[in-house]
């Protein structure tokens, strides 16, 4: 398929994703071709505008100010493009397909009965449901290794959607079982303090980081960091070690019981909140009518 005479998608998609990577490698593992193939899309394109749009030495990639000016101007007409394409297929195809629904910690009732939702009005699509990385909440998305995504919020990425919010729920600190605060039935916020507090990794956008293991207690006093973290069993496992605490949902810490860990509500700080987010680029009728479904269910509960 090509955009325009003589010039591809596939060297649009390939100059876009490189110019936020800024690494021809990690541009194929997105892209799915090897790093060849990369700098093959790459020079076609260059030859077709006539001019280079990336600069590449031994040590970074970056984009030359035509390469900058080219991306600026390309990203929405491309989104647009791609979004129009889209549309047309889904309106040929009906609420028909796969849609593949991302999940952070648990699927729990309220996810569960919003799919379930979802899949008694239109049983010709089909569902596949997959775990995203506690660290990374928005990858997959980007990826489009998931067409939506149910995460913990906030989310403040400008090129990504929110939908329904789902019911807030308590935070709960979970302690080793022979950590003195296990024996509480609830603790403060400013308790935390002298709690080492286990976070994501990156990906994680800082601030995403920094609303589920907070540097500082809401009166200030700081909280010390603990290790970080790329799963939800990771952290559990180190909590249950010793090696710090972890903030969880109370659905979350129902979920993942065990014999070792000890779940205490907090009290003074924020619930914590999912949200069901999508890319709205790639934005499709399987798409609408989830959220649909999931804003239904939400409403019943």
């Amino acid at each position: 398929m090509t955009a325009a005479p003589g010039l591809e998608l596939r060297e649009l998609e390939c100059f876009l994703v490189l110019s936020e990577e800024l690494h021809f490698g990690r541009t194929g593992e997105r892209l799915y071709v090897s790093q060849s193939r990369v700098s093959q899309l790459l020079r076609s394109l260059e030859s077709r505008i006539g001019a280079r749009l990336v600069d590449r030495t031994s040590r970074r990639v970056r984009l030359t100010p035509l390469g900058e000016e080219f991306r600026t101007s390309l990203r929405p007409a491309y989104d647009a493009l791609r979004a129009t394409v889209e549309r047309a297929r889904s309106a040929a195809r009906g609420v028909e397909g796969r849609l593949t629904i991302g999940f952070q910690g648990t699927a729990d009732d309220r996810i569960m009965r919003a799919i379930n939702t979802f899949q008694s009005r239109h049983p010709g699509c089909a569902i596949e449901i997959v775990e995203i990385p506690l660290c990374d909440p928005f990858g997959a998305l980007r990826s489009g290794a998931v067409d939506v995504a149910v995460t913990l919020l906030p989310m403040a990425e400008p090129d990504l959607a929110l939908g329904p919010v789902f019911s807030a729920q308590q935070q709960t600190l979970a302690v080793s079982v022979r950590h003195p605060l296990a024996s509480r039935t609830t603790i403060g916020a400013e308790e935390l303090a002298g709690v080492p507090l286990i976070s994501p990794d990156d990906p994680a956008p800082p601030y995403w980081r920094a609303a589920h293991a907070p540097a500082t207690t809401p009166q200030g006093r700081p909280v010390s960091a603990g290790p970080r973290i790329s799963t939800l069993q990771e952290g559990l496992t180190l909590t249950a070690a010793g090696r710090g605490a972890m903030l969880l949902c109370r659905p979350t810490a129902d979920y993942h019981g065990r014999r070792d860990l000890a779940f205490v509500p907090v009290t003074g700080l924020p619930d914590s909140v999912l949200g069901l987010v999508h890319h709205p680029a790639r934005e499709t009728a399987r798409i609408r009518a989830f959220r649909t479904a999931v804003a239904d269910s939400l409403r019943q509960a």
